[in-house]
């Protein structure tokens, strides 16, 4: 058995696969789009929330040094992905690359957890932007009735159609082909990069340098508690991070890093890119760079306009241009965090689909969900189904009820993906890669180390969730996957016979 879990799919299997009649994917998108993908997903709400809540709580104004931190741990993890994504150019991101690597049981729990946690993610994300619209829509006189506004505070049935709608609406858009979803997000970035621009140079005007000082505060010592809310470093060992001072920028960098989480996504489109060689390396290290130099912007216009103490945690930008008169760019920042998180959501919805066709497309979840639409070659099936499930979800369930995203799954998969390189170059060392890791293994094994560290930072609760999940995995893999995985002796006659006749596959 142990043979059968840990075994590989070739890297020229993976991308021949590609081409099969009736599973392949469109090659549309460029550089720009998969830029533009990136920043889409990476820049949500967090550029307007969580830089105060960070600055007022961890590390006064030195966030932005926190947010530079964070932003070289995920560039660690991009400089993998990127050769990764540009050597094996094929849909499905961190699952594709641990399959052709570590093997077949590694990958089906990084692709079990990926699409848990983008799915998760899309309705967290739907309900949030439900909160805006119905926020917009009570100040322009329009009230939705109670039943259809969500479950937050309903005591009898009630229904988020907001979100529900959002859902239905992208995964159509999803449906109708890559290169109208990268329009629409190209339109949608544009507007929240402008107004996130605006919000810059606006609040330049008012800072004031005294906001500054001291720029890393001093040191406050935090009491360990043994809680499932404690971080599992803190459960375990009794130790805990401290706040502010030196330490608490790196405290505020485990905490900022999730702002970051995304641009592994765009890895996922690795298949539908027209020059994946080329195009890959620059999406992937481009957004980073664009997000990276938006958010330390950001973070240092709010620490200025407000002493960090009396940042809000709910509205930091918002409030700070109240505080200073100006409570119209308040407005501005409420329209930008609701027209980023309609891009969120789609690319999420689009990361989780791509997953769930790649696994689909090796047995490991049925066949039937890696056909491709004949007219509009995508993967239609599975983004219809989870499309609806997530509408579901996220239409009856409250935001305080829905879990909060499984950023464990993200860093497991960021520590694969690095080990993955190290391994592929041992063994696959005549592959052709366009881009190359550098300083391999050492860049691998500190993005490695790096997010060992920020899953130690992790609550207990999380890892116990993570557990629960995984358990549900592996019973899904034995029970099914394992035994009808491409793979497997004698499953690729019946795979063929599956896929249907000839006469049915798509041009």
């Amino acid at each position: 058995m142990g043979s059968t879990l840990f075994r590989t799919k070739k890297v020229e299997q993976s991308i021949l696969d590609t081409e099969e009649p009736g599973h392949a994917l469109r090659k549309t998108l460029s550089a720009l789009d998969l830029t533009v993908f990136g920043v889409g997903v990476i820049i949500g709400t967090g550029i307007f929330v969580l830089t105060g809540k960070v600055a007022k709580e961890n590390a006064g104004p030195a966030v932005s040094v926190a947010f530079v931190v964070a932003a070289v741990v995920c560039a660690l993890a991009a400089l993998c992905y990127a050769e990764f994504a540009s050597t094996v150019p094929v849909a499905g991101s961190a699952y594709t690359f641990s399959y052709a690597t570590l093997g077949e049981l590694p990958a089906w729990i990084i692709g079990w957890d990926l699409v848990l946690e983008f799915a998760l993610g899309t309705a967290v994300v739907a309900v949030g932007w439900s909160g805006y619209i119905r926020s917009l829509l009570d100040n322009a006189g329009w009230h939705l009735p109670a039943a259809l506004g969500g479950r937050d505070g309903v005591s009898g049935f009630g229904f988020d159609i907001l979100a529900a709608a959002l859902v239905l609406v992208l995964t159509a858009v999803l449906v109708l082909g890559m290169k109208l979803s990268a329009r629409l997000t190209g339109v949608v970035v544009a507007i929240k990069v402008t107004v996130v621009l605006i919000v810059i140079v606006a609040g330049a005007f008012f800072v004031t340098g005294a906001n500054y000082r001291p720029f890393v505060p001093k040191a406050q010592v935090v009491e360990a508690g043994g809680t499932l809310k404690a971080p599992l470093i803190q459960s375990m060992f009794g130790w805990a991070p401290s706040n502010f001072g030196v330490m608490g920028i790196f405290t505020a960098a485990s905490v900022v890093f999730f702002a970051f989480i995304g641009f592994d996504i765009v890895a996922t489109t690795a298949e539908e890119t027209r020059n994946p060689q080329r195009d890959m390396p620059r999406g992937i290290l481009g957004s980073l760079f664009v997000c990276t130099a938006l958010y330390v912007g950001v973070s240092i216009v709010v620490t200025g306009m407000e002493r960090y103490t009396r940042l809000t945690v709910d509205a930091p930008l918002a409030d700070a241009f109240k505080a200073v008169g100006h409570p119209w760019y308040a407005g501005v920042i409420s329209f930008g965090a609701a027209i980023g998180l309609t891009v969120v959501c789609m690319i999420l919805l689009l990361g989780q689909s791509r997953v769930f066709f790649a696994m689909s497309r090796d047995g490991l979840l049925p066949r039937f969900f890696s056909r491709v639409h004949p007219r509009f070659r995508t993967p239609h099936r599975p983004t219809v189904l989870l499309g609806v499930v997530i509408a579901v979800v996220a239409g009856f369930t409250s935001l305080s009820e829905l879990a909060e995203l499984v950023n464990i799954g993200t860093l497991f998969a960021f520590v694969v993906v690095a080990l993955g390189v190290i391994i592929l170059r041992r063994t696959r060392p005549d592959l052709h890669r366009a881009f190359r890791t550098p300083f391999v293994p050492v860049v691998p094994v500190l993005s490695v180390c790096a997010s060992l560290w920020l899953m130690l930072n992790l609550p207990a609760e999380t890892w116990l969730r993570f557990a629960i999940w995984l358990v549900i995995g592996f019973a899904v893999y034995f029970l099914y996957g394992r035994s009808h995985s491409v793979l497997s002796p004698g499953e690729g006659a019946r795979a063929d016979e599956a896929a249907g006749p000839p006469g049915d596959r798509a041009p």
